[in-house]
């Protein structure tokens, strides 16, 4: 767990540094994909979907840059 030093009573500080650190670390994120129980074939294709979104993604940067390129 993530732990965050309050100085000069300056909370506001004190949150933002430790939102940033939750949020680094991925406890929310591991919190969130645990509060309910996920089969292998569902959590298998929601990660093939992404993998699908992220390489599309990827190909159209490519082709972007590479048409500015030339």
């Amino acid at each position: 767990m993530p732990r965050v030093s309050v100085r000069n009573n300056n909370i506001d500080a004190a949150i933002r540094v430790f939102k940033r650190k939750v949020t680094d670390s991925g406890i929310l994120m591991d919190h969130r994909d645990r509060q309910f129980f996920e089969k292998k074939s569902t959590k298998l294709n929601r990660n093939k979907r992404a993998a699908v979104v992220r390489e599309r993604r990827r190909q159209s940067k490519d082709g972007q840059t590479r048409s500015k390129n030339s």
